[in-house]
């Protein structure tokens, strides 16, 4: 069983896990771009926080003996996690669609975020 605590951190792993692999996508879409040279630079600034959030939350996760074993798409709206723990495997399911928008709203708050130089 994990806590409440440990789960918000799943959590929060999960959406930096798809950010970073959404990002990753996207990345290869826009250096095909006419304009790339404007927009590779805000999305490397994006992906490297991102990152590096993502590695901190797993660090913290296996501090825990917390792992995520695999994702599986149930159907077009849900989706299973399974997830190992020091005592038991869990399988958490997650709707598509939210995941998707937390991802979006995460990218956009970090996308608002001034850098320290300014």
């Amino acid at each position: 069983m994990i806590s409440s605590e440990q789960r918000n951190l799943l959590h929060r792993f999960v959406i930096l896990d798809m950010a970073v692999q959404s990002l990753q996508r996207d990345y290869k879409v826009i250096e095909n771009l006419k304009m790339s040279k404007v927009y590779l630079p805000m999305l490397d600034n994006l992906l490297k926080t991102i990152t590096n959030d993502y590695y901190n939350s797993k660090r913290l996760l296996a501090k825990d003996k917390i792992r995520v074993v695999k994702w599986e798409k149930k159907d077009e709206y849900f989706s299973d996690l399974t997830v190992a723990t020091a005592g038991e495997d869990l399988v958490l399911t997650y709707a598509n669609m939210a995941l998707k928008t937390q991802v979006e709203k995460l990218l956009i708050s970090h996308q608002n975020k001034k850098p320290l130089s300014e």
